[in-house]
This record gives C-alpha cells, structure tokens and sequence, in this order.
C-alpha cells in the first residue's frame, strides 16, 4: 500500500539562535516539502513553551501557504477547549476563502501546555475540566451546517464569511478516546504516536473498525503521526537520540528552554533523578538511517491500517531536519514538483 507522506513542523528553537531564525527554517522547509510531494504540512498548538516559535497555527497556515503551491497547510492542531467553536470556525473558514482547497482543520482535546498556561487561557475554572469536548464538537458543526435545534441562542449567528464552509475537519489524540468519538461522528482521525506510541495500533484499528460514515467523510480517513530520528547511519542516528533524550527530560522537569544541540546532549550530565526519568521513558520515536526509519514506519502503519503517514522530528537544527525531509521524501518515492512560478514583481507608481 503506498501512504502519502506528511510533516508535522513544530517550529522548534534551537539554543543560540532566536524565533525569528526557527520560522525562517519552517518556511524554508516548507518550500522544499512543497517541492519534494508531501502531501500535508501541519503546525500545532503549545503554549508557555520557550522551545517553540509559534502557538498560533492559523497564523503559521496563513504565512506558509502563500510560499507553498501544492501543500495541504493545517492545524496539528488547535486546541479546542482553548477557543471559542465561533471563533475557530471564522478563522478557519477565511483560510479556506484565502487558500482554496488547501487548508485543514485538526482539532486537539488536551491543553497543549501546564494546567495553570490553560487557566490562563481560559480563564474560568469550568473550562479547565474539558469535558464538554463533545459539545464543543458538536457546537462547531453546527454552525458549519447551520442546523442549531430551534431553541439554540446560538441559532440566528452565521460564521463569516458566510459563503465558505469549513475546510477539512480532522480529530487528533493521544488515546482511543477521539478514536472513538471521530469515528462515532464520520470524522477524519490523526493518532499522535510521538507522544503515546504503545496505543497507537489499537487506538487507529478501533478508529477504522467502527467508524460511521458521514457527509463530510463516506469513508474512514486516518494519519499516524510519528516522531524520527533519522541520521546518514545507524550510528549517526543513534547519536542524534542523544537530543531526544536531553529533550525529554527538559520537559518532564518543566526546564522552559530552547532545543538542545548535539554538543549539548553529548556533555550533558544527568542527576540521579534524570536518569531514573531516561529508564523509565516510553520510547516515542522511531531511529535509524532513512530508509531503516521507512521499514519501521511503514510496519507501524500496516498494523495501525492507517491511511497516510505523518513525519515530525524533535531534531531542531536546519541540518538535521532538512535531511529528514530529503531522505524521507526519497525512501517513500515521492514525485518532485515543478517550482512554483515566481511572484510577478509589484512596481510602485
């Protein structure tokens, strides 16, 4: 079975370089993926995380599609309890008007950051709880559909514009519970392997095996969403790790800092707590040279009976996550696109 092939961008920061440089390189890459035949590029939701460039997607969506000419941009994701279902839906039905086709609205059920970011955020104790998640759901399909209940106060409101239905609405989780519930209402289904990578087969098999068909989705649809580490060897990539495990230990100790580089990760010095944390790890990503990386990803989605394939890397260097976009688009034979025709020059009179 051949999987298209996507990328999650998490905007990642590398110690001693600065926001501005880490968007300049999702932009870059994006352009390359663009060329190389990935189908998506999606950019996700974290707050109060100093690693990260960007916790607005709808803004990331914006800027990249208009450098890019055959990626699908979307959301990987917006975090729904975080937002208003008006809210989202107005953004992302002007995307849609500004990108035709081309836009995609994943939609996550978890805070993206710590419990006291999210109070912040919400501002009311009552939204902390995310158990109106369903309703949530339900509230912004209804007003993409227009079929409030008579009763609904919300009835006589029309999202803008109003000539512009929601792009593509994908469900993204961690566990069987948004399984569930985008199967149970015909939707598309992306698993975050890199972040629970045990329950990704069972979560994306259950998905498949009782999703109800819909309107917006006949069939099932659904992504897994993995993390790689791919080196130019074996031994390279295994090096490389070195990163993620610095990575991983900077966020279960709530250490707010840029990526860590290779010469970090090499003469970092773990405490005895730190490297209690690095045994007990569930491992979350897949390593190895390119086309080791392509096997095991490709065994993963078999089992999974996932539809596509989506790529992220905690790798924060342009180096490094340029070579997994290259080597990833060549093991899994992508087609290279023509380059986009240049802009015409706008002359000031």
């Amino acid at each position: 079975m051949t999987r298209p092939l996507s990328f999650l961008d998490l905007t990642p920061i590398e110690t001693g370089t600065s926001s501005h440089q880490a968007l300049e390189n999702s932009r870059e890459l994006a352009m390359l993926a663009d060329r190389l035949g990935y189908n998506r590029l999606w950019f996700a939701e974290h707050h109060n995380t100093a690693g990260l460039a960007s916790g607005t997607p709808e803004i990331m969506i914006a800027h990249i599609a208009n450098y890019t000419s055959h990626l699908r941009v979307g959301s990987g994701g917006v975090m729904l309890p975080n937002h208003s279902p008006l809210r989202i839906i107005e953004a992302f039905r002007l995307l849609e008007a500004l990108h035709p086709g081309r836009i995609d609205l994943g939609l996550g059920r978890a805070p993206g950051t710590d419990t006291l970011t999210a109070f912040a955020m919400r501002r009311s104790r009552e939204a902390m709880t995310g158990e109106d998640y369903p309703s949530q759901l339900a509230e912004l399909l209804a007003y993409d559909d227009n079929d409030f209940p008579g009763d609904h106060p919300f009835r006589e409101i029309k999202a803008v514009p109003h000539d512009v239905r929601m792009p593509p609405l994908w469900l993204l989780g961690s566990s069987d519970f948004s399984a569930q519930l985008a199967a149970g209402a015909g939707l598309g289904f992306a698993f975050a392997a890199h972040i629970n990578f045990p329950a990704a087969v069972p979560a994306l098999r259950t998905y498949k095996e009782t999703f109800s068909p819909s309107s917006r989705y006949p069939e099932p649809r659904s992504i897994l969403a993995v993390s790689v580490t791919v080196g130019e060897t074996a031994e390279h990539a295994r090096e490389l790790s070195l990163i993620n495990d610095l990575f991983l230990v900077r966020l279960r100790t709530g250490q707010h800092r840029g990526y860590p580089t290779l010469e970090e990760a090499r003469t970092y010095q773990y405490s005895p707590t730190e490297r209690a944390i690095l045994a007990s790890r569930t491992m979350n990503y897949l390593a190895g040279d390119a086309e080791s990386v392509r096997r095991q990803v490709e065994e993963l989605a078999e089992r999974a009976m996932a539809d596509e394939v989506m790529i992220t890397t905690t790798l924060p260097s342009l180096e490094d996550r340029r070579r997994t976009i290259v080597e990833m688009a060549r093991v899994f034979g992508l087609a290279e696109r023509p380059a986009p025709a240049p802009a015409a020059e706008v002359v000031a009179v």
